[in-house]
């Protein structure tokens, strides 16, 4: 009785994912969660994805409510940023006006539609904030630079000033699959990371006023291979992708820097495939893609955290959830460490 006993109590712990069904059947790619601590603590989760998918929970993902933009039904928001249950910005991704900045203030009743641009290489892969007010996205190249955009009292935007930027290598772009190809660290720096010809991380150290840039061993060389997200944790910093059409494909989808990103090497024992996703955690980083996800402490040696395919995570006051295809949204349980 004690050792059946045991192992239940083992599996129990694993850590495994507990689906919140959405009620849709969209690829989700944002989403973003703020933990209600109190003596009830509920989890607000926001998610988007194609076809104009905008979603809401504010009881831990038990309940949830589509929003809607007017005019918006055929857009794909990629991303999400959430403050609360009233205040997020969302953004949509595709080739010229069809990229946008959006923002509500009242739970999604009503959107403002911050920022667009028609130049056809204009191609909004992420967004990352410091604040409510403080925030920051990235575009694909546009005249031969990846173009960053800034709010600072987040109602306007305007594109900062690209001399210092790092020309973009002829095909190089950013990956617009989970919201997290661009990373805001402390109160200074920004990430971004890249693929095509080859899988470079972009850092600032002063938001965005300079840039240098390094070439990983991230898997790269053809369109769909690259860095697909970066995560940072203390001097730590990850980056996650390989070939997002070969999922299961394992070569060179991890690397890590120990000394914030000057300089990389693979991991040691990396995801068992391409992955669209890394977060920072209390303990380390989570990884996660369509073959499921995996944990590390220190960025170098990752093992599993279950089987679900996702294409986004997100890390907050002890919680992870994460998003993927057919409207799933999902919670992490088990124990980490």
């Amino acid at each position: 009785m004690i050792r059946y006993f045991l192992c239940w109590l083992v599996v129990s712990l694993a850590p495994d994912w507990t689906v919140k069904t959405s009620g849709v059947e969209s690829n989700l790619r944002g989403v973003s969660i703020v933990v209600r601590a109190g003596q009830e603590k509920r989890t607000v989760v926001w998610a988007s994805g194609s076809h104009g998918t905008i979603l809401r929970s504010t009881d831990s993902g038990n309940n949830w409510e589509r929003l809607r933009i007017l005019g918006g039904d055929a857009l794909d928001f990629r991303g999400v940023q959430a403050f609360d249950e009233n205040v997020a910005y969302v953004m949509a991704s595709g080739e010229g006006e069809k990229s946008g900045i959006y923002k509500t203030v009242d739970g999604g009743k009503s959107w403002d539609r911050q920022y667009a641009d028609a130049r056809k290489d204009f191609f909004l892969d992420a967004i990352a904030c410091l604040s409510p007010a403080e925030c920051f996205a990235l575009s694909d190249p546009v005249e031969g630079r990846f173009l960053i955009l800034y709010t600072a009292d987040g109602g306007h935007w305007k594109e900062l000033p690209g001399e210092k930027m790092p020309a973009a290598l002829p095909k190089e772009g950013a990956f617009a699959a989970s919201n997290t190809c661009l990373i805001a660290f402390g109160e200074h720096e920004l990430y971004f990371g890249t693929g095509g010809p080859a899988a470079r991380v972009f850092h600032s150290a002063d938001l965005g006023k300079s840039w240098t840039v390094v070439v990983t061993p991230i898997l790269s060389g053809k369109a769909p291979e690259g860095i697909f997200s970066l995560a940072r944790n203390g001097n730590a910093l990850v980056a996650v992708g390989g070939d997002y059409q070969l999922p299961d494909r394992a070569e060179r989808t991890a690397a890590y820097s120990l000394d914030q990103g000057k300089s990389w090497q693979l991991v040691k024992n990396g995801p068992k495939g391409y992955r669209s996703a890394v977060v920072m955690t209390e303990n380390g980083f989570i990884a996660a893609g369509p073959s499921g996800a995996e944990i590390s402490k220190d960025g170098n040696v990752w093992t599993p955290a279950g089987a679900m395919n996702l294409n986004a995570v997100v890390f907050a006051v002890g919680e992870i959830w994460g998003a993927g295809p057919k409207g799933s949204v999902a919670r992490l349980a088990g124990k980490l460490d």
